[in-house]
């Protein structure tokens, strides 16, 4: 699978140039949205699980229900909420407006298509991916 994530635009790359580096920390954002629940090793097993009437996803095994293949995409999705809307079972939050903060990266999926994705959600499904046992 081919990933190619670059600046949006030439201008938003002289801006950066201009402006001090700010790296996106996926594991930064995993920390402040994600560990409550899903623990600091993504099992599930963080102190907020105990009170959901579904317990959290172990995350560690994405790849494994998906048959070795880690979809990206589709965790993005979740992780955005896009997949969840008016789906008012489920308690994980939508995390879309939260990691809309800073820059926009080109992402593309494998498919030669280059999208605008928040650099912060790309970098959260990538500290994901990490986690895969």
């Amino acid at each position: 699978m081919i990933r190619t994530i670059t600046l949006l635009t030439a201008a938003a790359a002289s801006l950066a140039a201009c402006a001090p580096e700010r790296q996106v920390s996926g594991r930064a954002l995993f920390d402040g949205y994600c560990v409550s629940c899903h623990g600091a090793s993504g099992r599930g097993d963080g102190p907020g699980a105990a009170g959901l009437a579904h317990p959290p996803a172990d995350l560690t095994q994405i790849a494994a229900r998906n048959g070795g293949s880690f979809p990206m995409v589709r965790v993005m999705s979740v992780i955005d909420g896009y997949t969840r809307r008016g789906d008012r079972a489920s308690v994980m939050p939508e995390l879309g407006a939260a990691l809309q903060e800073g820059p926009v990266v080109l992402y593309d999926a494998g498919d030669g298509v280059a999208t605008p994705t928040p650099a912060n959600l790309v970098a959260l499904a990538e500290y994901v991916r990490g986690l895969q046992r």
